[in-house]
């Protein structure tokens, strides 16, 4: 059998102690975002427990016939630490074997470990979010309420996110690093001196760092803005339902949660009164007032100020694209401020 390198093997050990943190950190999280919780509720699922507000989620989810979200409805808790502990062993194995068939298995194994772990959340999910009691004090017909495997969706007024917690990110990572450790095992040591396969691991080093650090951005890389549902869509700052195409305003955070207003009055005033830092923000996006459903980045808005454009809060500020669309509508209203960004919400 084809031996690897012995910093192969000590990386390999490495990655594998690390799952350790498994059983002392959280691996999960759901979170839940509405305008009566702008600072979110947070449920971490752990190897064998649940803590957070799953209590106060209970409670609203009581309302549209959602089952009670308890331990013992997770009968994974009974054996994932056994699971967990014997993956360990397996990988230690692997590191004292030090053979690239034991890195293959221990590889193949890691992955059917997560597909499998994935596969049952979901079916918990889709059971979750599908049977609900048919004398429920709040019933939507067609609507079903499975939370997302990974990432964002709306579901009614909330907003919910699903992904890894702590021990999941280290999870994620002890994966990645004993995969990058196969494919370099496998493709790249052979036919190589000691001396040369010692200059290309640590080359080959910084590129697995670089793509592991790229894993933790994946998350907030598709981050965008989305479109508004006007009639159903509430504003997070005024709590209005968002009905005027014209005014819209959305904040995208780094996460990828979308925060809607319906006035750039409320995004402003959301800001300023602390509900979010600027640290926290990906994008900041407004509607076109001539073009429904197009949104502009704040900063490459030109805006409009004029009492008759009686925006929802009053802002009364409009944005657009083009220079041509916002002198139109001047002309129209017969006067106007122009501004930019961020001196249009500036007192």
């Amino acid at each position: 059998m084809q031996r690897i390198h012995p910093i192969s093997r000590l990386v390999l050990a490495f990655a594998v102690l690390a799952l350790i943190a498994g059983f002392f950190t959280p691996l999960w999280q759901i979170q839940l975002w509405a305008p009566q919780y702008p600072e979110g509720l947070n449920m971490k699922i752990w190897i064998n427990n649940l803590s957070g507000a799953f209590d106060i989620i209970n409670g609203l989810n009581h309302y549209i016939g959602m089952a009670l979200i308890k331990v013992e409805m997770f009968p994974e808790f009974g054996f994932m630490i056994y699971v967990l502990g014997a993956l360990i062993a397996f990988g230690l194995l692997a590191a004292i074997k030090g053979t690239r068939t034991w890195l293959w298995m221990y590889v193949i194994v890691l992955c059917c470990g997560a597909l499998a772990g994935l596969i049952d959340f979901y079916a918990w999910g889709y059971k979750y979010g599908h049977n609900l009691n048919p004398n429920a004090a709040i019933q939507v017909p067609g609507m079903s309420y499975q939370p997302p495997l990974l990432g964002y969706k709306n579901l009614l007024n909330f907003t919910a996110y699903s992904g890894p917690d702590i021990g999941g990110w280290i999870m994620i990572v002890s994966g990645a690093l004993c995969g990058l450790l196969l494919v370099w095992e496998q493709w790249f040591r052979k036919g190589k001196s000691a001396a040369s396969t010692a200059s290309t691991f640590a080359k080959r080093s910084v590129t697995a760092a670089a793509m592991v650090v790229a894993m933790f951005t994946l998350t907030s890389c598709d981050a965008k803005p989305e479109p508004m549902r006007y009639g159903l869509d509430e504003c997070t700052g005024c709590k209005m339902t968002i009905a005027d195409k014209r005014f819209g305003a959305e904040i995208v955070t780094n996460k990828g949660r979308v925060i809607k207003f319906d006035d750039l009055g409320c995004m402003a005033d959301y800001i300023k009164e602390g509900h979010i830092t600027e640290a926290a923000i990906k994008q900041r996006v407004v509607c076109d007032f001539v073009h429904p459903n197009t949104f502009i980045p704040v900063e490459q808005a030109l805006f409009l100020k004029n009492d008759a454009l009686n925006s929802p809060m009053r802002s009364d500020s409009a944005a657009f694209s083009s220079q041509t669309d916002l002198e139109q509508v001047k002309t129209q209203l017969g006067a106007g401020q122009q501004a930019k960004w961020p001196a249009v919400v500036c007192n």
